[in-house]
């Protein structure tokens, strides 16, 4: 494995811990809210929620590559290689991140788990930083 692959490496593993956070964070935030855990309600922790998910939804909407994507493929591309001729670990987080399917129908689902995301901030909403 030369230097280029393995920063490809880590490029999907951290694309894959965007999307866990997206993902799990939503999760958290609901069953925080049965559990009352106050840490769900952090203005920060929901902000920053709500922004990584709205960058995915503007992407799609946009048109735009994902610049992980876009890097992950162009470090491969550096290494001679392709995902399938990657590592274990790249190819099995890549797998876990992409599949086939219309680019309409994930347009629709980010922006629709992007709603579900704002629509907490009614349903569960954040504290509001103390002056």
């Amino acid at each position: 494995m030369n230097f280029n692959s393995f920063l490809a490496d880590i490029v999907v593993i951290l694309h894959g811990a965007y999307v866990a956070f997206v993902l799990f964070g939503l999760v958290a935030v609901f069953i925080g809210f049965l559990m009352r855990w106050d840490w769900v309600r952090n203005i920060w922790f929901r902000l920053i929620h709500l922004a990584m998910i709205l960058i995915v939804a503007c992407e799609a909407l946009l048109g735009i590559e994902c610049p992980l994507t876009a890097l992950e493929n162009y470090l491969r591309n550096l290494a001679g290689e392709t995902v399938r001729s990657g590592s274990f670990m790249g190819q099995a987080v890549h797998d876990l991140l992409f599949y086939e399917a219309p680019p309409w129908l994930f347009t629709c689902g980010y922006c629709a788990f992007a709603a579900l995301v704002l629509s907490t901030f009614l349903i569960v909403p954040p504290k509001r930083l103390s002056s």
